[in-house]
């Protein structure tokens, strides 16, 4: 996208609230990986008009994503995973503050507890935003938990452009752009699936089943 529309888009986005402020802010001094406004903010249009009722997310970090989700859906119950201890007492603290018994936080490996959080769906909405490497097997184990109208939100899946450039040089130093590459592939080829991929932020990949 033109630089020039982009920083236009950027600026009518909706500034955070102080509490999110001082998330980001977190986020930005810790290097914590967080979602970029412009694809957060049309994935939580999209949930705003979808209304999911229930929602996994793969990846909680510091809890950002799953309370930007609580806020716009405040009745919604999610239920969010993550393998890293310090983020997650961090994320632990960040859900208090907030103040919502709406989210769950699980400390543990998506790959290795999906039974356990398999047992907790299905899920109107699946929020795939872990170990970059692994998306694949996250949509292999966790898509049967989808109920029929359910959506898959997939983030990172362009990784900085990288997944788009099949340079030698360029494959060599990003192999898991060249996995987030496979993995845009492997979601255009499911049959039970269509899948449209939003070019902001990081590129977002929107996954619903087919109709019929």
């Amino acid at each position: 996208m033109d630089a020039f529309i982009h920083d236009y888009l950027l600026e009518q986005i909706p500034a955070s609230s102080p509490f999110f402020l001082e998330i980001e802010e977190y986020a930005k001094q810790e290097a914590v990986p967080i979602m970029e406004k412009d694809s957060l903010h049309a994935m939580l249009q999209i949930m705003a008009i979808q209304q999911p009722k229930r929602i996994l997310e793969l990846g909680t970090a510091i809890g950002y994503s799953a309370l930007r989700m609580q806020e716009v859906l405040p009745e919604t119950e999610i239920i969010t995973i993550e393998r890293d201890k310090d983020r997650f007492s961090v994320a632990q603290e960040n859900v208090e503050r907030f103040g919502t018994n709406q989210v769950e936080l699980v400390l543990g490996d998506a790959l290795l507890d999906f039974e356990k959080l398999g047992s907790k769906g299905p899920f109107d909405a699946i929020f795939i935003d872990a170990a970059k490497a692994q998306y694949e097997k996250f949509f292999d184990l966790y898509s049967p938990h989808l109920t029929a109208k359910g959506v898959i939100y997939s983030d990172n899946v362009l990784f900085k452009g990288l997944a788009l450039d099949e340079l030698p040089e360029v494959q060599k130093k990003a192999r898991i752009a060249k996995k987030m590459r496979k993995f845009n592939g492997f979601l255009m080829d499911q049959p039970e699936f269509v899948t449209s991929i939003i070019p902001l932020g990081d590129g977002l990949a929107v996954t619903r089943r087919r109709d019929g």
